[in-house]
């Protein structure tokens, strides 16, 4: 079931499992994780209320033992009968699904198979032939078969490989599966072949099978690897978190060198263009961050304060560390001791712990951009102190200096400054391609830690990377060689807080669908027509349901239009709605360029859901604050870029006719852009980037008002 903004969150596998497991705390079962080969062993996730009295997911915590290749009969079967529904064709999933609110539909039976077909003779009743034997796509599709050799008739139209099975073989589960994936892996070589190829439509034969190539954290993502193979590394799972060669300069779960997918692209589209006294280079934003003055206050001499140190290190890890999960609760007590010992002057420990005494500090004050301007922001003082460090670790390359450099990074993202923050994020992405270069360079018990280091790394380059124009560090090319993560190891008496793994692993499968989705869209090689970028449209839709489906139960928040409590709740509902905006967002062009183009249903579908999409990431605009820590300077721009697309909408009778449909009261449109305009104006202090974004959006919504009006 997919998700729907007008109902509670859907019941899905993830969530019965997890209930169950609740039911049963103390039976270990099998847990799938993304963009793995097998499915781990663990304990159950259980619900602990946090500090704040928020139930949130205990992640495992001693998974590393448990990393052998495990093909187990119940993981297999139970992602059966959801592999059976991703080797359905994009073509046909239209008709299964109902696209206004993304509840499936019982398809009828003529239109999903084309060889099921009323007998319009009435005057003749023949009788029904059933074929004795069916080949192996017909039997894949679960349609009939007319059992005509050497090609049936569906094979025929398909262009597939027409098998039939020999008498008296017999496929259990797990023989049916892997066929099934061989045909979605074919389709989908087809598919990446035809969008590096392709000039004016897509690259994929109209008959081709279905590419569904789902972003879950489910048990469906098996992947076949064939080490010896020259040049493959692996393929795409139905979890969809892999490249297709390691040779490809292009990965679809990348974000592509060329885009059109940051926010002030939206400044040259119709209608949106006439809200903005002048043209702005899209580079603009990258000049103002590179222009800005530096911290002058890393140029003093470090003066800290170690009297509450234990409050602030029990703030990073129920606060903070959810969000980089890169400090391990089991080893921290040896790193202070070390630091200690050496007074924070020196070693990596020293710089560590001094990081994660001012992230931890900073959250407890909530927001950035609630404090009194001119004020020095909370943690500083411990930051200071640990840029003294920096240097020394910057010629060592270990996965200890490598930490210290992200959690700096972590800082300055807190602070608001992107360009300082990416500038740490190379020096670490450096140190990571070195020590991955060589696997065994990273000792055993840090592989863990530098694979936590990696994917964070990825993580804020890509978005960054989503809208400046930087340069790319290089080490998305080690993204096959790199683990997902499972869990540090160490004694549960000796934990400072909990290690929180489910939001992290979340983010990365979002993360790499969002980069699919500029790929696929906003890429220079990009479909350009509505008509050609439908299927793909949908493509990606259905693999954001299927991300939504897979999460942890008490992770899959609730579509209800209320604010919701759990932090991370909030961001992931946020982010799932960012998503689809974006996802839709092309057809929006459309209609702005042509008014006509919501005469086509689909099309006029396919506003409603970006524009529902756009209102329910800002109609509770302070919810945002909770995603502040890591993700200020992105939300901003997300927001400034959904706040114009919805500005836009306004001045289209037929698009704001839609918005209308939307809200309770025509006046809750203005509201919400007015109070979107309040926002983004208390950030305008805290970066030169979002105070160019701030005065763009209130000088928009000043010439959208006089436009509406006159």
């Amino acid at each position: 079931m997919s998700p729907s903004s007008n109902s509670d969150s859907p019941a899905s596998v993830v969530g019965s499992m997890t209930m169950a497991a609740q039911a049963a705390p103390n039976v270990v079962r099998q847990y799938p994780l993304p963009n793995r080969d097998f499915t781990i062993e663990i304990p159950s996730p259980q619900v602990a209320p946090t500090t704040n009295g928020v139930n949130t997911v205990k992640s495992p915590s001693t998974l590393k033992s448990s990393r052998a290749p495990n093909f187990s009969r119940e993981g297999i079967l139970g992602s059966a009968q959801k592999a059976r529904n991703l080797s359905q064709s994009s073509e046909n999933r239209p008709d299964h699904v109902n696209v206004s609110n993304g509840f499936h539909k019982a398809p009828s039976e003529e239109s999903t198979n084309p060889l099921k077909r009323r007998n319009t003779d009435a005057g003749v009743d023949y009788p029904r032939r059933r074929a004795t034997i069916a080949c192996e796509v017909c039997r894949s599709r679960k349609s009939r078969c007319d059992g005509t050799k050497p090609k049936c008739k569906l094979c025929t139209e398909l262009g597939a490989e027409c098998i039939y099975r020999e008498p008296g073989i017999k496929l259990d589960a797990g023989d049916k599966l892997i066929l099934e994936r061989l045909n979605r892996i074919e389709s989908l070589l087809q598919l990446n072949m035809g969008l590096t190829g392709h000039t004016h439509g897509l690259g994929l034969s109209h008959n081709s099978p279905g590419m569904s190539n789902g972003t879950g954290l489910s048990g469906d993502n098996l992947m076949m690897q064939n080490p010896d193979a020259a040049g493959f590394v692996s393929v795409i799972p139905s979890g969809g978190l892999g490249t297709w060669s390691a040779t490809a300069t292009n990965s679809l779960s990348t974000m592509p060198k060329v885009h059109t997918n940051a926010a002030l692209h939206l400044l040259q589209w119709p209608m949106i263009r006439d809200l903005v006294s002048r043209p702005y280079d899209p580079q603009i934003l990258l000049q103002l961050e590179m222009a800005r003055e530096p911290l002058h206050s890393l140029t003093k001499t470090p003066c800290v304060d170690l009297s509450n140190t234990s409050a602030y290190i029990e703030a990073y890890f129920d606060r903070v560390n959810v969000w980089y999960a890169c400090v391990n609760p089991y080893t921290w007590r040896s790193h202070y001791r070390i630091a200690l010992s050496n007074g924070f002057r020196e070693g990596p420990e020293s710089c560590i712990v001094l990081l994660v005494l001012a992230l931890g500090q900073a959250s407890l004050r909530g927001s950035i951009s609630r404090i009194v301007p001119h004020e020095d922001p909370p943690g500083l003082q411990y930051f200071t102190a640990a840029w003294a460090l920096l240097p020394g670790m910057m010629t060592s390359n270990s996965v200890l200096a490598a930490q210290c450099h992200l959690l700096a990074a972590a800082y300055l993202f807190y602070l608001v400054r992107p360009l300082e923050a990416w500038n740490l994020l190379c020096t670490t992405s450096t140190k990571l391609q070195l020590l991955l270069m060589t696997p065994n360079r990273v000792p055993v018990d840090q592989r863990e830690l530098s694979e936590r280091i990696y994917w964070n790394a990825l993580l804020f380059e890509s978005d960054l990377l989503a809208e400046l124009d930087l340069p790319h560090s290089g080490v998305v090319a080690f993204e096959e060689n790199v683990g997902l993560p499972c869990g540090f190891e160490g004694d549960e008496q000796e934990a400072v807080g909990r290690d929180d793994l489910w939001y992290f692993l979340a983010e990365i499968a979002l993360r790499r669908l969002l980069n699919r989705v500029s790929q696929l869209i906003y890429s220079k090689d990009s479909l350009a027509s509505t008509t050609s970028l439908e299927p793909i449209v949908t493509e990606l839709d259905f693999q954001l349901t299927q991300w939504y489906e897979s999460l942890p139960l008490p992770l899959q928040f609730p579509f209800t239009r209320t604010m919701l409590p759990d932090p991370v709740q909030t961001v992931l509902r946020l982010r799932f709605f960012a998503c689809r905006t974006i996802i839709y967002r092309p057809y929006i062009l459309a209609v702005l360029d042509n008014e006509q183009a919501i005469l086509d249903p689909s099309v006029r579908d396919a506003c409603t859901k970006c524009l529902e999409a756009s209102i329910r990431q800002l109609e509770h605009i302070s919810a945002h604050h909770a995603g502040h820590m890591p993700y200020l300077w992105q939300g901003a721009l997300s927001i400034v870029s959904q706040t114009l697309l919805i500005m836009g909408a306004t001045m289209s009778p037929s698009l704001n006719s839609i918005l209308v449909s939307l809200v309770s009261h025509r006046d809750v449109i203005d509201q919400i852009i007015n109070d979107v305009v309040m926002e983004i104006e208390r950030y305008s202090v805290l970066s030169p980037s979002l105070s160019l974004s701030a005065e763009i959006i209130k000088e928009a919504e000043v010439r959208r008002r006089t436009f509406l009006s006159g």
